[in-house]
């Protein structure tokens, strides 16, 4: 009886391959975690000060929703970000996107560190806060896409959810330098902070800038791009190409949502609620930190395990996880414990909403095709950016002061985010595994030594555009 043929091992990638990989990886991670540095020190600024200087002589609750309402127009301006970008990034290519995406958004947060404010300007002073914020929504928006698929098309495909991870960590990285520097500035004087103390942390976005400019300009172009535009393949319109198949563009959006309610709920608008009922800012920031840093190992060790068990069901258990937790956690916070307060935040946004956004990178990237994948990509997460987070702060501030402080109403969207995300993911079939190249412009079959969780079917080829 013949013995059955055994399998080779996978080829290991070449030392100049490996190098490149790593140089996008790290670009990936620095790329956006400057662009997260920027858009979040926005929304830790605005919940701390910005209804009084855009604002003033409105009730401080009107005033914290109407800054809440400018942090909301950089999420409105996002999807836009993705259209624009997206569009050149699949005609043009993905490097030269990312290093405009990245001017844009350091020069819009340097400006803003030099924004006068209502005293001085008057009714100009909120309009043009309010341009710089869509400025940073338009560069944010194009930018996480390009950073993704970038490094997800360098890597092979047994460890792309690893790989994937170095700029899903960008997020927490970028959350961590932000609140470095807010807690900072906030231990100076209450009238120090207020007239020069909050421009500091914008201001700073320039040295981080050049930093990233100086590791981008490095990495070399997509190479599955590259083949796209050797053979002349790219898509005319990749948006039309997009909507004409919306069911991937849909699924995208909604499995997103339930990550970026946690993320926006439990970062910016917990330093408004928690101040509000009594903790000191330094002991908001503090917990901040502490959750940022466990996020930088819940991460990678989400998207690592999901190149191992599939995408669906570590997202799933995130989204599980996020939905038991949404009562305890805000339970926690209204215990007025500082070290209660770590705990919550630890638990709702260090491990529930990391392990549902750790694969996302991964996932989003598998389920467009190559020809549209910057702009699918792109637009399936600024769509659950825009419905997750980009206006939970403001209703999550409204329903509460309508409530009369109750924290219920804050509990309630998170856990219907995470309901949300749980309930796509069911309609899902598993990417990890799958191949990324492309035939006949659509995603071919899956890589056949995928991990057993991988169905044989391909949620690429059946829903690429």
């Amino acid at each position: 009886m013949p013995s059955s043929p055994i399998a080779s091992p996978p080829v290991p990638p070449s030392p100049e391959r490996a190098r490149q990989l790593r140089r996008v990886a790290l670009s990936g991670l620095l790329g956006t975690a400057v662009e997260f540095y920027d858009f979040l020190v926005y929304g830790t600024v605005a919940a701390l000060v910005f209804g009084e200087l855009f604002f003033p002589g409105a009730d401080p609750a009107v005033g914290t929703i109407a800054a809440f309402g400018t942090f909301a127009a950089g999420y409105v301006a996002r999807p836009l970000g993705g259209i624009l970008f997206g569009h050149f990034g699949d005609r043009l290519g993905r490097k030269s996107m990312l290093l405009l995406t990245m001017g844009l958004m350091g020069g819009a947060s340097f400006l803003v560190g030099l924004l006068p404010t209502y005293d001085t300007i008057g009714v100009w002073a909120p309009v043009l806060l309010i341009a710089l914020r869509v400025v940073q929504g338009v560069a944010i928006g194009g930018e996480w896409g390009g950073a993704t698929l970038m490094v997800v098309e360098h890597a092979g495909e047994r460890r792309r959810g690893l790989w994937s991870s170095f700029t899903q960590l960008g997020a927490p990285l970028g959350s961590l330098l932000s609140t470095a520097v807010v807690t900072f500035v906030v231990a100076l004087p209450k009238d120090e902070f207020a007239a020069w103390g909050w421009r500091v942390p914008f201001l700073l976005s320039v040295v981080l800038l050049g930093v990233g400019l100086f590791v981008r300009l490095k990495v070399v172009e997509s190479p599955l791009f590259a083949e796209v535009k050797k053979d002349r393949a790219e898509s005319r319109l990749p948006i039309v190409d997009v909507l004409r198949r919306p069911r991937p563009l849909v699924l995208a959006c909604c499995v997103g949502i339930g990550a970026f309610t946690a993320q926006s709920l439990l970062t910016s608008y917990l330093i408004a609620y928690a101040t509000g009922i009594g903790y000191a800012r330094p002991q908001v920031l503090t917990a901040l930190t502490v959750s940022a840093c466990v996020a930088l190992v819940v991460l990678p060790c989400a998207s690592a395990l999901s190149d191992r068990i599939g995408r669906r069901p570590v997202v799933l258990a995130g989204a599980v996880a996020s939905a038991a937790l949404a009562f305890p956690v805000l339970a926690l916070v209204d215990s007025k414990s500082p070290g209660l307060l770590i705990l919550a935040v630890v638990l709702g946004h260090g491990i529930a909403q990391s392990t549902m956004y750790g694969p996302l990178g991964a996932l989003l990237t598998e389920m467009f095709g190559t020809k549209v994948r910057y702009t699918g990509a792109s637009l399936g997460y600024q769509g659950a950016t825009l419905i997750g987070a980009g206006f939970s702060p403001m209703i999550a501030g409204s329903l509460v002061a309508g409530n009369g402080g109750s924290s219920t109403p804050v509990a309630l969207l998170l856990c219907g985010g995470a309901v949300v995300t749980a309930l796509t993911v069911g309609f899902l079939r598993e990417t990890s595994g799958t191949s990324l190249t492309e035939t006949d412009g659509h995603s071919t079959t899956p890589h056949r030594d995928s991990h057993k969780g991988s169905r044989p079917d391909s949620t690429t080829e059946e829903i690429s555009a």
